[in-house]
Formats: C-alpha cells, sequence, structure tokens
C-alpha cells in the first residue's frame, strides 16, 4: 500500500471518480486521492489501493480513540492488551511467555520489555516454572486483575462509540469481509 494514500487528506474538494470512472461524490479522502489518480493514470485500475488505503486509515483512526480512551486511565493500549490476554486466558490468569507473546501477537523481545514495564507497575508478576527452568511464567496480580475488570466495560462502549455509524448487519458483513482478508493474508488464529 502506498504510504502517500494512508497519510494524504489534502483535496480540492471537487467531485472526484474511482479509478473506473464511477462518481464517488467524495465520501472520504480516498476517494478524492482516487480521484486525483484516475484523472492522472485513468489506464491503472486503484481500486486495491482504495480498500488497503480505508483500511490502514479506519486503523489509525480507531487505534487513536482507543489509546484517548486507556491514556484517561494512565494505561497504554499494549498494556491492556497483555493484561487482558492473561486475564482470558486460563483460570489461574498465568501463561508461560512463548504462549503470552504468541496470544499477544508480539515478538519475544517486545513482550520481554512489555512485561518489564508491568512488573515495575505491580500488574504481573513474573517467576521461572519450578516444573521447567527454562520457562518463565507471567502471571497477572489482583492489581492487575482489578484494572482489567474496571476498564473492559468502558472499553467495549469507546469501541461502540467508535463503531456507532455501523448497523449490526455492517459490522457482521465488515467483519467477515476482515476475516477472510486477514486468513488470505495468513494471519490463521488456533482455535
Amino acid at each position: 500500500m502506498n504510504d502517500t494514500l494512508a497519510n494524504d487528506t489534502a483535496g480540492n474538494g471537487a467531485p472526484n471518480h474511482d479509478t473506473r470512472g464511477h462518481d464517488t461524490r467524495g465520501h472520504d479522502a480516498v476517494d478524492r486521492i482516487l480521484g486525483q489518480w484516475a484523472r492522472v493514470r485513468p489506464d491503472v485500475d486503484c481500486s486495491a489501493m482504495g480498500v488497503a488505503g480505508r483500511i490502514s486509515r479506519a486503523s489509525r483512526l480507531l487505534e487513536k480513540g482507543i489509546k484517548e480512551y486507556f491514556a484517561g486511565h494512565d494505561l497504554e493500549p499494549w498494556e491492556f492488551d497483555v493484561l487482558a490476554t492473561l486475564f482470558r486466558s486460563n483460570p489461574d490468569h498465568r501463561l508461560c511467555m512463548s504462549d503470552l507473546a504468541t496470544a499477544a501477537m508480539v515478538s519475544s523481545a517486545a513482550l520481554t520489555n512489555r512485561v518489564d514495564r508491568l512488573v515495575a507497575r505491580g500488574l504481573v508478576h513474573r517467576e521461572v516454572s519450578p516444573s521447567n527452568r527454562r520457562m518463565v511464567l507471567i502471571t497477572l496480580t489482583e492489581e492487575g486483575r482489578a484494572v482489567v475488570d474496571a476498564l473492559l466495560e468502558g472499553h467495549v462502549a469507546n469501541e461502540e462509540r467508535l463503531l456507532a455509524d455501523l448497523t449490526d448487519e455492517d459490522r457482521e458483513q465488515l467483519s467477515g469481509l476482515l476475516c477472510k482478508l486477514l486468513t488470505s493474508l495468513g494471519d490463521v488464529g488456533s482455535r
């Protein structure tokens, strides 16, 4: 995907056309960009750029809204992600580092840094497994559990607010399409 498309919001406000020449009436910034491409390179079908650009822009805007919510509670989104992963993983709220890295979708190196910060805040506890000295276990502390419990409903309400303009049908369709895209790109989760 072209970073210019993901970042560009400039436009002249005139009606634009998608890459196939259909009037899109400038519904969003991506429409303006696609219209510009259609004018300068009408021979190139840039519709894939429109999809990738919209996904990228939506991701950035959603991340911003989520970050603002957690900032109001003195927490980073990644901190909540790690805490929530531990919270929902099993009744002990404990995972080994490799399983936590997989579940949280981060590298082991990034997770080590994150766990260090969460240990310093008293939200998780790190210990060597008594059954395997090479395995490090990360456990949610009582304070960490309290944080997840206190913020979960507000986090979900914030995401509802961010998606408020989508009907239930829109959400189901979009979720299905994004799932199809993610699996086609190799993001296949375990059941």
